[in-house]
């Protein structure tokens, strides 16, 4: 909740007024300081802080342009309480658009950081100390790696009773339960007690409309539910639970034919691809092992034995 005076980046934040910020994050050696903006809108009202963030890997751009259409659609207006904007955390990646810091680490597995660790950790370490304990919720916006096509999804630890509640009014077409990962953003803003959600839909370098309505209007969704904006909270379809679920991992090098579309449901021994030579000498098909949902497709055209290829739920 916030306090009065809200203080942040040592600026206070007037009430009833948008403020951008920036996070210095290093100079360059041309001697260039680079700086990550933050858009900061705090109403005239008491109420909680909600931080709304992209880009902590560079290339992953529907998260930036979910955020944005946030701003756009001026949803971060709030008539309670503060939100914060951050579209891009990863300021290098996204301007060379690739998923690591200029360290070669991936920001994402190095916090809370430290003040005189690599670059990637210094930045994590003046995020949780500066910006973080302010903030009482967090929605993390990501897409799939690489060519890895994610249907639209919340994923959330399964003993997280307040992130699963705001999860289910996000309201996405996949709840996935998932464990904290080692030194990640969500398990550090967990351990602070914050009250994390972690978005995942599409894939890297492409800004796919329907990913960002969906994030858009989860966002709305929860923003009205913890009273920032006014409004009807949209409930558009029962959201599918994966509690388990497997990679299903190419038995054979060639081209993916892809035959199933992503997010059906699919029943053991369905034909979910084909891989193939480019010289006509064999085809063979990937078949289902198990009944299921596919929510994440692996879209690289050439792929090698062992590559992972769908994401498939394990119905209990």
């Amino acid at each position: 909740m916030q306090n009065n005076p809200f203080v942040l980046l040592g600026e206070t934040i007037p009430e009833g007024k948008r403020t951008v910020l920036d996070l210095e994050v290093a100079k360059l050696h041309t001697r260039t300081t680079v700086k990550v903006p933050l858009i900061i809108e705090r109403s005239k009202n008491p109420g909680p802080v909600v931080l709304l963030m992209a880009g902590i890997h560079g290339d992953e751009i529907n998260g930036v342009g979910i955020v944005r259409e946030i701003i756009n659609q001026k949803l971060n207006k709030p008539t309670k309480g503060t939100i914060i904007c951050l579209p891009v955390f990863n300021i290098f990646g996204y301007l060379i658009q690739t998923r690591e810091f200029p360290d070669g680490r991936d920001l994402n597995r190095v916090f809370p950081g430290s003040s005189k660790g690599s670059l990637a950790s210094q930045f994590a370490h003046q995020f949780i100390q500066e910006v973080a304990p302010l903030v009482d919720y967090v929605i993390d916006f990501h897409t799939g790696g690489d060519q890895r096509d994610n249907v639209p999804q919340i994923r959330c630890n399964k003993d997280d009773d307040k992130g699963l509640e705001l999860a289910k009014i996000f309201n996405p077409p996949v709840i996935m339960y998932s464990n904290n990962i080692v030194k990640s953003l969500r398990e550090t803003l967990h351990k602070m007690g914050k009250t994390v959600l972690l978005f995942e839909g599409g894939k890297t370098k492409e800004l796919d409309p329907t990913v960002i309505n969906e994030g858009v209007n989860g966002t709305k969704n929860v923003l009205i539910h913890l009273g920032l904006i006014e409004g009807e909270i949209t409930v558009r379809e029962t959201p599918v639970y994966v509690k388990k679920s497997k990679w299903l991992r190419a038995m054979h090098s060639g081209m993916l034919k892809v035959m199933v579309k992503n997010g059906s449901y699919v029943k053991k021994k369905d034909i979910l691809g084909v891989i193939q030579d480019p010289f006509g000498e064999f085809k063979k098909r990937v078949y289902a092992p198990h009944n299921g949902y596919v929510f994440c497709i692996n879209k690289t055209p050439i792929v090698n034995k062992g590559d992972a290829l769908f994401h498939v739920s394990i119905e209990e």
